[in-house]
């Protein structure tokens, strides 16, 4: 029997190649049984060869729904870091009224998990909605407990399962908005839905958002504060990848050479929308040769071990 999960994602024309890429790797990860209704959240309508490419992608499994938003958070701060779309996932309760629940993804992101399963076995049970807990560092203890926020119960905001038929109930949206109108939250969207929601949480597995420090081995002892050895060496092998700081398409960071293997596994007509960078691109099929790239990874995470980077 056919299963079908709402997956929100927000981007912009100049994020079509990571958007395809992060959902080309939903399908490539989950059960055929699931089909996939994308809401995609735009800040102006998406050029129409683009639209139709992704209603291409697979058509049996992953159907499209496009929805311009421009000037839907005006008056609102946005820090110049992020763009008005990284916020338009506190619209969501109001926006989608047919909904109950649904899944949110950034989408420089690669998802090697089954989000359907995930969807359909996962209960709230009287959460607003389940995330992954950072591993809080020392020097984001002061910033969490300035705005209220418990260290190690403060969530990322990038992979979400949101439980929008209670957060209509609680008008959270509103709030969401209201919170938004300050000029002194260091992740504006992220910080409200945590200050907001605080207390109706429920925690995911941290193998459902991979941020970047659960990478890195000098963050080691500070995620093994909040999770297991074995939740570790999961992620490492499996997990979602969340590429938080330095993106694979314009430099080499952390699971690089993933986020190029999906995309190279494009079709062509994909590809021709974009123009890599061919240093990156060399340097990813030089990663993904079997035994070269085990050699060339090795002393990438060798020298990442001695400058601490």
């Amino acid at each position: 029997m056919r299963v079908s999960v709402p997956i929100v994602v927000a981007f912009t024309e100049n994020y079509f190649i990571p958007a395809v890429t992060c959902l080309s790797s939903i399908l490539k990860n989950s059960n055929p049984k699931y089909q996939f209704e994308v809401i995609c959240l735009l800040t102006k309508d998406l050029p129409e060869d683009l639209q139709g490419l992704l209603s291409k992608l697979n058509p049996q499994r992953m159907k499209f729904t496009f929805l311009n938003l421009d000037g839907a958070l005006e008056g609102v701060y946005v820090d110049e870091r992020y763009t008005i779309a990284a916020s338009f996932r506190l619209l969501l309760p109001e926006l989608l009224k047919q909904y109950d629940r649904v899944i949110y993804t950034d989408c420089d992101v690669i998802i090697q998990k089954d989000l359907g399963e995930l969807y359909e076995s996962m209960d709230l049970n009287g959460n607003y909605l389940a995330a992954v807990y950072e591993a809080a560092l020392e020097s984001q203890i002061p910033y969490l407990e300035e705005i209220g926020c418990e260290p190690g119960f403060y969530f990322n905001s990038g992979f979400l399962l949101m439980n929008l038929e209670l957060m209509r109930q609680d008008n959270m949206s509103k709030k969401f908005i209201d919170g938004l109108k300050v000029p002194y939250l260091q992740f504006p969207d992220q910080d409200v839905l945590n200050i907001y929601c605080k207390g109706k949480v429920l925690g995911l597995s941290p193998v459902y958002n991979g941020i970047r420090t659960f990478f890195l081995p000098q963050f080691k002892p500070d995620f093994l504060k909040k999770y297991t050895e074995t939740d570790w060496n999961q992620i490492q092998k499996t997990g979602i990848i969340y590429y938080t700081g330095g993106k694979p398409w314009n430099e080499l960071t952390i699971k690089f050479e993933v986020w190029w293997k999906y995309y190279f596994d494009l079709p062509q007509e994909y590809k021709e929308k974009w123009n890599p960078n061919m240093k990156l691109q060399s340097l990813a099929k030089l990663l993904l040769m079997p035994i070269l790239g085990k050699v060339s990874l090795g002393s990438i995470a060798l020298i990442r071990k001695i400058k601490n980077i």
